[in-house]
């Protein structure tokens, strides 16, 4: 049991669509949670922009409140763990610690023309070659280059030092500790398609091929590290954890060891594979990154991102109108005609893993007369399964440990008991949703723990996870089989539509 006194730990989430803080106790069991939703900002069709500053704001109101909920002073705060959207870009003055645009986020597509020009010039395979990440707008790079050429002045007062990028992590850290610390955990950078994930270090080729001044870039740590302190709670709070939200919840999954397999289904959809203290290289255009990095010593992933999971759901509740809340989705799909097979391709914003289609934009395929809301429904709930099983079919053929092991799943999609179902029976193999879903800030606040020295090192015990409930498959293997063939075929239509 916590005690009334503490210690506790905190944990600050700063997503794609919402800020969150988390109140842990030692024993990581949640005691109080505080929330705000952030505005997102289309500018232009493929683009989305964040402000940094309302994000500062969110994160101060959040945790603030979720100490009061808690009952909890600042002084019985043992360590903050920072977890973030990641690849999502901001660039500020380094005096002010104000941003000069506002962040471009990891769904935003502007630069998808100069990642072709880059492609074409034969830049990809140097690219894959230092930092495990193909050459697409989804990472920070290219939005770096783009706010440095279209900012006024940017570059030259990026080259005098006077400007900083960083992630949402390294922003939030910067202004935590009033512009003292500037730095980065090892799984953010790894992110921004600039850092050589085997030497651990910013790759200056890679700088120098995007002409980005070294001057902008901040320090790597560990993920669990000094970070530097914060006085914005009353009393100064120690900053020890920070990791990328995906690499975070896999921690707070607990899949400490090679061949263990996590899924977060937010926003966008994100499986991680732990292979180990070897990179490696996929021949099935996934991602090799960085699972997190302590000691010094790196641990890597296989991982597959989609883009549109459960911003989805949103597009039918906010775009159609044909829901009310997202908890609607389960019921209404449960209705739908079985004879009916409606597919969706949400490439709202391109394709993710394995297809890696900028260019690709979302379509609906097998609508009649008698489609209706239920059928829509389905095909969005059926559609995140079914790009699930795309990446877990690449993951295995990337590598020997990746058999058809059990799932592990969070998110806010994961409430879905059908869409879990779903899942299971589609991929023919158990899921396991944990009792505490929210394992981004699960894992950033047993990183600041481990950081404080309240948890032994990682894999010498996993007893925060706890089992909620295991879907296990009931559909016959041809009628998967058949209905993913029909995913693909229209997965291809999609893609032709631009070929």
């Amino acid at each position: 049991m916590t005690s009334k006194t503490g210690p506790f730990l905190l944990a600050l989430d700063q997503g794609t669509t919402s800020t969150r803080a988390i109140l842990f106790g030692a024993d990581l069991q949640p005691l109080a949670t505080a929330q705000q939703e952030l505005q997102q900002h289309f500018p232009a069709p493929g683009w989305v922009e964040h402000e940094a500053e309302e994000i500062w704001q969110a994160s101060v109101a959040v945790m603030r409140d979720a100490l009061a909920k808690g009952g909890a002073s600042a002084g019985q705060v043992a360590g903050i763990g920072i977890t973030n959207q990641r690849e999502t870009v901001v660039v500020w003055d380094r005096a002010t610690g104000r941003p000069i645009h506002r962040a471009i986020v990891w769904q935003d597509r502007r630069t998808a023309e100069f990642c072709a020009r880059l492609r074409a010039g034969g830049h990809e395979a140097l690219v894959r070659e230092r930092t495990g990440l193909l050459l697409d707008p989804y990472f920070s790079a290219t939005k770096l280059a783009w706010l440095l050429d279209h900012v006024p002045g940017a570059r030259d007062r990026a080259a005098r030092g006077e400007l900083c990028f960083g992630t949402i992590d390294s922003y939030l850290l910067f202004r935590l500790t009033e512009g003292r610390v500037h730095a980065t955990d090892a799984t953010n950078a790894a992110r921004t398609m600039l850092f050589d994930i085997h030497r651990g270090a910013w790759d200056p080729d890679l700088l120098d091929l995007l002409q980005i001044p070294a001057a902008l870039l901040p320090e790597v740590r560990d993920c669990a590290a000094e970070f530097g302190s914060t006085g914005v709670l009353g009393a100064p709070v120690a900053v020890r954890g920070m990791a990328g939200d995906q690499q975070a919840a896999t921690m707070g999954q607990a899949c400490f060891a090679p061949g263990m397999l996590k899924s977060t289904y937010g926003t966008g959809c994100f499986a991680l594979l732990n292979t180990g203290a070897e990179p490696v290289l996929s021949k099935n255009r996934l991602l090799t990154t960085i699972a997190w990095q302590l000691g010094g010593q790196r641990t890597y992933a296989l991982e597959g991102a989609i883009f549109v999971a459960g911003a989805a759901v949103q597009w039918l509740r906010d775009g159609l109108g044909i829901i009310g809340s997202a908890a609607e989705t389960g019921a209404l799909a449960a209705q739908a005609d079985p004879a009916q097979s409606v597919y969706l391709v949400p490439a709202f914003v391109g394709l993710g893993a394995p297809w890696w289609d900028a260019e690709a934009r979302g379509a609906l395929f097998g609508l009649t007369r008698a489609t209706g809301r239920a059928e829509i429904a389905r095909a969005t709930l059926e559609s995140v399964a079914y790009q699930t099983k795309d990446l877990l079919d690449a993951m295995q053929a990337d590598w020997h440990g990746a058999g058809r092991t059990v799932l592990r799943v969070d998110g806010g999609m994961t409430a879905s008991d059908w869409t879990m179902q779903f899942l299971s029976d589609l991929l023919g193999a158990p899921v396991d949703r944990p009792v505490v879903q929210e394992t981004t800030a699960l894992g950033a606040a047993w990183l600041a723990g481990l950081q404080a020295g309240l948890f032994p090192p990682p894999g010498t015990t996993a007893t925060h996870w706890r089992l909620d409930k295991r879907f296990t498959p009931a559909m016959g293997r041809d009628e998967a089989a058949r209905r993913h063939a029909g995913w693909l075929d229209a997965v291809r239509r999609t893609r032709s539509g631009h070929a």
